[in-house]
């Protein structure tokens, strides 16, 4: 990268730290049952909410319970359950009508992360009616005040009930960005453990690690604080300890439970963090080939963290020592080496692939240019690549 793009990307990201104890980041207040969440709706004087979910969670019956408490308590319940992994413009433009077409004035993400996205981005199409998503990319678009919403995980990975960030596909292009903004921090967040019970292997895997991307990366940027940091460590050990628990015993709730914590943990960390290449590279191929998020992050976080190389030894051995994945004595050099390596045997034991073979050797300079332009200046990676270097990580990934 030549010296005056650096010196551009790194002066972007040291402003943006200066200016994190000014800026006004919140965390969601918890719910722990749907009588708390009638009781938040009550207390707000709504009348009718838009539930933002999708089909495969719908059909399984898990917003029933709470439906019906709603409705019991005099609050009507409209259902959007169109949502698509990697959400697209497309969705948020229905969920918008939907609400506006019965009259809503709040809402409720009963999801994974797609449906906290899509529900996000309708918020924030419902506060800037005549400004489109595209226009709302990046940092700071939005601006405006959001319908109440509260975010119901059913998933323990994404954070997403914590966060900023809305990550949208464009419906015709399939380019996917994120759009982040203060007021899509959802109001209220119900963690609730039982809603992960019975969630398919593969989605119990993949999540995961996509709550240890989050951690991992918010760890090894530039712009951490102590919090993040405190939040960081404390996510990499609980996933470390209970992932594999969960994926092999899905009944097992006190595993859910811890990873459904690990999850919020890396969400409070990479909203004021941010996270680096390993998430600008995986947005590229869920745009382009609608590559599952979480199985994104976890075949290419290795790849990343090899790559940066001393530049994160020191961190990496932090995190792995207060894991409990190897003893304090070894050097950092050997103890980031042996973190990467429990990150692979992870990979392995959760059935998640060493590559990603979809990707298409003539995608992959298109690809790259994509997650350069999402990365930089942004994300204040430990180093900065251009795309050409980035280039070099996608077809390690694809196994070339």
């Amino acid at each position: 990268m030549n010296i005056l793009k650096k010196l551009y990307c790194r002066t972007y990201q040291s402003i943006f730290k200066i200016m994190i104890p000014l800026l006004p980041y919140r965390e969601p207040t918890i719910l722990k049952s749907n009588s708390e969440v009638v009781d938040v709706l009550k207390s707000k004087d709504k009348k009718k909410v838009l539930l933002v979910t999708d089909k495969g969670i719908n059909s399984l019956g898990l917003t029933k319970s709470l439906e019906k408490e709603l409705t019991d308590a005099g609050i009507d319940v409209i259902v959007y359950d169109e949502t698509v992994a990697n959400p697209t413009t497309d969705n948020v433009e229905s969920a918008r009508l939907l609400y506006l077409s019965n009259n809503c004035d709040s809402l409720i993400a009963f999801g994974g992360g797609s449906a906290m996205d899509c529900a996000k981005a309708t918020g924030a199409r419902i506060a800037r009616p005549k400004k489109s998503l595209n226009k709302m990319k990046g940092v700071l678009k939005v601006l405006k005040k959001i319908p109440l919403l509260i975010a119901v995980p059913t998933t323990a990975g994404t954070g997403s009930e914590t966060t900023l960030a809305a990550v949208i596909t464009d419906a015709k292009t399939r380019h996917k960005y994120a759009i982040n903004d203060f007021p899509l921090i959802p109001s209220y967040a119900l963690l609730d453990p039982k809603l992960t019970i019975g969630l398919p292997k593969f989605v119990t895997a993949t999540t995961g690690m996509d709550a240890l991307t989050h951690a991992i990366e918010a760890y090894i940027g530039r712009s951490t604080t102590k919090k993040t940091r405190d939040c960081s460590l404390k996510s990499v050990k609980l996933i470390f300890e209970n992932l594999i628990k969960a994926y092999e015993n899905g009944e097992d709730i006190t595993a859910r439970e811890n990873m459904l914590h690990a999850s919020y943990l890396a969400g409070v960390a990479f909203t004021i963090s941010y996270v680096g290449y390993v998430h600008a590279i995986a947005h590229s191929l869920g745009g382009r080939y609608n590559t599952a998020h979480g199985f994104a992050n976890a075949v290419i976080l290795p790849y990343v963290l090899k790559k940066y190389g001393r530049s994160i030894y020191k961190k990496l051995y932090e995190m792995g020592v207060y894991a409990g994945l190897f003893d304090k004595s070894v050097s950092y050099e050997l103890g980031a080496k042996l973190f990467i390596e429990k990150i692979e045997e992870l990979n392995i034991k959760l059935n998640i692939h060493k590559h990603i073979e979809d990707i298409k050797r003539k995608d992959i300079k298109g690809l790259a240019r994509t997650a350069e332009r999402e990365a930089n200046p942004l994300y204040p990676v430990p180093v900065l690549y251009t795309s050409e270097e980035l280039e070099k990580i996608y077809y390690e990934v694809k196994g070339e």
